[in-house]
């Protein structure tokens, strides 16, 4: 008789435990990349499912295909709101996933809402300080002999309005960067801004941030640019902790690393297209933080 209550109380706690686990998860937010949708995600969701059980996933149904190219802070706004609504209804907060060009509209998203409740930021192959490369946005809609010189395009107010050209970083035009470019370096803090002080608090308030990327992605250029390395001006990458960014602590970067709050994960052999469908990138980069 004993033993019987003994076993059924071993049940009830071992119940009790894989219920606060399952329902322990914190909703995860997923958002999509350039010329990009929802669609995409199947794979992912799947190996989250299988690991988390019982997790909320949301991915956001916002600028699919070409409209992915609409200027970055009109996109801003949309995911912020539809990210806000899932953060008001989970209390215990949420994790955020950001593949390619979306890691750039969710650093806007993190650093313009306040009290966001955002816990763990995973970057995934995401051009975090810009891109300088042939992307297959370029490729398709840009004739080879004009590829060089896509600033002369993506610094005015006509390129601008094209989401690319917001992270577009041509480290040999860095002043023009500066002076024309309306969303990286605003919101690096690179240059005026009004907003920085709030915006640094905000991103500060991230628990970890994991930036995952690796040298055979194919797109994002220098694939570097998704651990927040980039190119000098001499086209030689200075990793991180060179950056002036960094360096200046422009937005919360350095607090972050200096606090064991940021973690690289780099993974070769993997192209840019299937990172999210990549067992191996899910198991090493991604479940160890999504808890």
């Amino acid at each position: 008789m004993i033993k019987k209550k003994m076993m059924r109380l071993i049940f009830f706690f071992a119940t009790v435990l894989l219920i606060g686990q399952v329902y322990g998860y914190k909703p995860l937010v997923i958002v999509h990349g350039v010329l990009s949708d929802p669609s995409h995600f199947g794979g992912f969701v799947q190996m989250v499912t299988k690991a988390h059980p019982g997790t909320n996933i949301t991915i956001i149904n916002e600028y699919d295909g070409t409209e992915s190219l609409t200027s970055l802070w009109e996109q801003v706004d949309k995911f912020r709101s539809d990210i806000k609504a899932v953060v008001d209804s989970s209390p215990q907060g949420i994790h955020l996933l950001c593949y390619s060009q979306g890691g750039a509209i969710c650093r806007g998203v993190i650093a313009t809402l306040p009290n966001h409740q955002i816990h763990n930021f995973f970057s995934l192959s995401c051009p975090l300080l810009g891109q300088y490369g042939e992307t297959d946005v370029f490729t398709k809609y840009v004739p080879a002999k004009y590829r060089k010189d896509i600033y002369k395009f993506c610094y005015t107010e006509l390129g601008q309005k094209i989401s690319v050209c917001n992270y577009w970083n041509d480290p040999h035009q860095h002043e023009l960067y500066l002076k024309e470019n309306i969303y990286l370096p605003i919101l690096n803090n690179e240059t005026e801004n009004q907003n920085s002080f709030e915006w640094k608090k905000n991103f500060l308030q991230i628990k970890q941030v994991v930036l995952i990327g690796g040298p055979d992605d194919g797109v994002i250029t220098p694939w570097q640019s998704s651990q927040f390395g980039y190119y000098n001006a001499n086209n030689t990458v200075v990793e991180m902790q060179g950056q002036e960014v960094f360096l200046k602590d422009s937005f919360g970067l350095q607090t972050m690393y200096n606090n064991g709050q940021i973690h690289t994960c780099t993974v070769p052999g993997v192209e840019h297209t299937t990172w999210h469908d990549n067992q191996m990138v899910f198991d090493k980069c991604i479940v160890p933080w999504l808890t």
